[in-house]
């Protein structure tokens, strides 16, 4: 019976050293197909985004580790800035799959952006907080930022401002009130408009022209809030300054998609005109 003991136990570990062996093969070869890929990928960096050459790069890149989440991404855009949807998001898509930590809130970010999807970039933004145990930022802003607007694109008021709070607070706390976006008090601003309330609204808007004295949106959005509070004629004021911003370039905008409550020209004119009747 011991005899029989000893023989079982050597098979035993004999088996289980061969699959030892082969994890640890599998290890080395995922290893060395990621760094391959990686080469292939970066080497392809200098080629123009989208272009056919550098697409074929990434899709050589994928061939070797079809598990490399980044170039899934970057295989993505070309359709995002094409405004091809449904090519998109399969490839977003895979990113997410295989580095969710990652491209989770940045697909939040897209969802946001690109589509003006708002309950799923909510969806994305929320699942971030689960998946990792600090605060994410995709695009360079947390996804606190991103949430507020979010939420007045769905002119959920409330909770926008609740999160332009939670994002203001802890951008002061970390690096002082002078860091923090102006487009988040911008946008809380516009959020405190809109729900009528003019005094927290001006706060923000003065906030604006405190940090920075050019500001279009700044202006016009003040105009419109001291038009609520009665005071056309300083409101008028506002308004044309804000023209004279908006004709320098000093208005809120993005060079691929228009931004959410953007203004333009029309809608300063417009102000004008009703303040001058007045």
């Amino acid at each position: 019976m011991e005899r029989l003991l000893k023989s079982y136990l050597s098979i035993f570990f004999t088996f289980t050293a061969i699959i030892s062996c082969n994890d640890i093969g599998d290890d080395v070869n995922q290893a060395e197909s990621r760094k391959l890929a990686e080469k292939i990928f970066k080497d392809g960096a200098n080629l123009f985004q989208g272009s056919p050459e550098s697409m074929s790069r990434i899709e050589e890149a994928l061939a070797v580790d079809p598990t490399y989440a980044e170039a899934w991404r970057e295989l993505s855009v070309a359709y995002l800035k094409r405004g091809m949807p449904q090519k998109w998001k399969p490839l977003m898509d895979k990113a997410v799959q295989y580095d969710p930590e990652t491209w989770v809130p940045w697909r939040g970010y897209l969802y946001l952006y690109f589509y003006r999807d708002y309950k799923k970039a909510i969806e994305d933004f929320n699942a971030s907080d689960s998946l990792t145990e600090y605060l994410d930022y995709p695009q360079g802003h947390s996804v606190d930022f991103w949430r507020g607007i979010a939420y007045l694109g769905l002119n959920d008021h409330s909770n926008s401002i609740k999160y332009w709070d939670k994002h203001i607070h802890k951008e002061t706390e970390d690096a002082g009130e002078d860091w923090v976006e102006l487009e988040a008090f911008l946008y809380r601003g516009i959020a405190h408009y809109e729900s009528g309330n003019m005094v927290s609204a001006l706060e923000d808007f003065d906030k604006i022209l405190h940090y920075f004295k050019h500001s279009a949106d700044a202006k016009y959005y003040k105009a419109k809030t001291l038009q609520q509070l009665g005071k056309n004629i300083e409101a008028l004021g506002y308004a044309k300054k804000a023209m004279m911003d908006y004709k320098k370039g000093f208005y809120n905008n993005y060079h691929y998609v228009e931004l959410l409550r953007q203004i333009y020209p029309q809608d300063i004119e417009m102000l004008v005109t009703e303040l001058s009747k007045d």
